[in-house]
């Protein structure tokens, strides 16, 4: 159901501090933690000796110590360590390759010698002093496509989020599907509308008059196995759209990353970066609030689909022209798991 040999966000680094952190991925249960030099290590959350948590253990020089029987275990899972015992004959723990990139943690839960770093997806915002991030992170209980296919539709703001971002005008403007760059990409153009009230804050805080005219977009980019970016803003009628000098524009990128627990289950990092008034803190702060309210719209959502198709496994489902994004991105998943089989 899930590629394998792909990069998936783990964590965010925040979450992986001095003590061992369990998280499944994939369905495998991985421990993290940090070895002497800060280096975030993941480990099969098993211990080869009666299959305890590793993560209910703790941490010693940067080695990771079990908790029911104090087998202690390197960086590559070798056994290093046993109380009244030959360390050598005891089986490692299995490995994975990780990276510690733009704020997260990213793991590459397939095999080892195919795990290649500069496929992480380029985030430019990271570390850039143009730029303001803030985000979190869900565990939903539906499969991770249903996100996707959510995210490369954005037709259901209307309904889902009304208060919020939704408006009239998504349903009345068309939708375009294409391949750039290899990716998958949504795009949606409303012009000369009234911004809703998300966007009606954001041009106040880039004082920007909220009552004028303006020109929206919406672009969403599947980056496989799990990440959806999306180009969202408005601009004042007749600026330039996303093209428009930054003084008539506000413009964020969404940041999604879907990452598989099991079948039935998903962690979902989710943020928003902006290129306007990356100082103003408490914009941050509105923004995060507001952003995480939206989703926990889509988790209800979500949920209760991933209920009623467990429910009704044998009903058919009808594919409407909106669907198309998803349905490529689909496409996509499906070409990389026959290519591991």
């Amino acid at each position: 159901m899930f590629p394998k040999n792909a990069w998936y966000v783990a964590a965010t680094s925040e979450e992986i501090k001095d003590k061992p952190f369990a998280r499944e991925v994939c369905l495998t249960n991985i421990v993290f933690y940090r070895n002497k030099e800060g280096k975030v290590i993941a480990l099969e959350d098993f211990c080869t000796h009666r299959g305890a948590a590793m993560s209910l253990g703790y941490i010693e020089d940067g080695d990771l110590v079990c908790g029911y029987h104090g087998l202690k275990a390197g960086c590559k899972g070798k056994i290093i360590e046993m109380p009244g015992q030959d360390p050598k004959k005891i089986p490692c723990l299995g490995y994975f390759p990780v990276v510690e990139k733009y704020g997260f943690i990213w793991i590459w839960p397939g095999k080892k010698e195919n795990a290649d770093e500069s496929l992480i997806p380029h985030l430019e915002w990271h570390d850039n002093p143009e730029w303001a991030y803030a985000g979190g992170v869900f565990d939903i209980k539906c499969d991770y496509r249903f996100m996707i296919d959510n995210l490369m539709d954005l037709t259901h703001e209307k309904y889902v989020h009304g208060s919020s971002i939704g408006q009239e005008e998504i349903d009345e403007s068309p939708v375009t599907t294409e391949f750039e760059d290899g990716f998958v990409v949504t795009s949606r153009y409303m012009n000369d509308i009234e911004a809703p009230p998300f966007w009606q804050m954001c041009m106040k805080h880039n004082n920007l008059d909220p009552s004028k005219k303006v020109d929206r977009w919406q672009k969403s980019k599947f980056v496989p196995p799990g990440a959806v970016l999306i180009d969202v803003g408005v601009a004042l009628k007749d600026k330039g759209g996303k093209d428009a000098p930054k003084e008539d524009k506000v413009r964020c990128t969404v940041v999604d990353f879907m990452t598989p627990q099991s079948e039935t289950s998903m962690w979902y990092f989710w943020g928003m970066a902006r290129s306007f008034k990356p100082e103003d803190n408490q914009l941050t702060q509105d923004i995060l609030k507001g952003q995480g309210g939206i989703f926990e719209e889509d988790l209800e959502v979500l949920e209760f689909q991933q209920k009623n198709l467990e429910k009704f496994p044998n009903r058919s489902l009808i594919s409407l022209d909106i669907d198309a994004g998803g349905k490529l991105a689909r496409r996509v998943l499906k070409q990389m798991i026959k290519e591991e089989d």
